[in-house]
């Protein structure tokens, strides 16, 4: 049986170099996720900097960044036409630091940062992240907090990921409401590279 996502639609609220061609269109990163509950929790979203992705117009006439697959995936369901063709091409390193408007989210702004663990065979290639609750958010955001030269190798900037805290939203007796910065303490995860 075929996995159903929830696609969660992210508003770029300024558009970086690679795609300044589409200034004046409604552009959107759109991530895939079978937790849509999640989304309070939301404190970032990330993309693979070597990942490949496009711009696909949607049937509504909206632009969706995502990867090539997914576009397909979509144009199987009629949201996008079945040539699937992209408005442009681009790395996930050309768009690493987008500002975006996520739905649901406690911050008002939130950024487009490196993982270097996504697959681009799952899901759009684009991961909303709620670190209380999933440990590969948890372990990827905490290296960009605490690791400058990691920062300073995918270019970002310290405001974009000191001030962003895990937000609680699911409880459970074991864990408490911070289950993955818990199960990573206990499991002794100390990077995103942990296997």
């Amino acid at each position: 049986m075929p996995q159903q996502y929830t696609l969660i639609k992210l508003r770029m609220l300024e558009l970086p170099e690679a795609l300044r061609e589409l200034k004046g269109e409604e552009l959107y990163l759109v991530a895939a996720t079978l937790r849509p509950e999640t989304m309070y929790g939301l404190t970032n979203c990330f993309a693979l900097p070597e990942g490949e992705y496009g711009v696909y117009r949607t049937k509504s006439g909206e632009l969706f960044v995502c990867s090539e697959r997914a576009a397909r995936n979509m144009a199987h369901q009629d949201m996008m036409s079945k040539e699937c063709a992209p408005v442009l091409k681009l790395k996930g390193a050309d768009i690493i630091g987008a500002g975006l408007k996520a739905p649901l989210c406690k911050y008002e702004k939130v950024y487009l940062l490196p993982m270097l663990s996504i697959s681009m065979s799952k899901g759009t290639g684009i991961v909303a992240s709620c670190p209380s609750d999933s440990p590969d958010d948890w372990a990827a955001l905490r290296d960009l907090q605490k690791k400058k030269e990691l920062r300073k190798k995918h270019n970002i900037k310290d405001e974009w990921v000191l001030n962003y805290n895990p937000i609680p939203i699911i409880k459970t007796k074991t864990y408490g409401d911070m289950t993955a910065p818990n199960l990573c303490d206990i499991l002794k995860v100390k990077s995103q590279n942990d296997k």
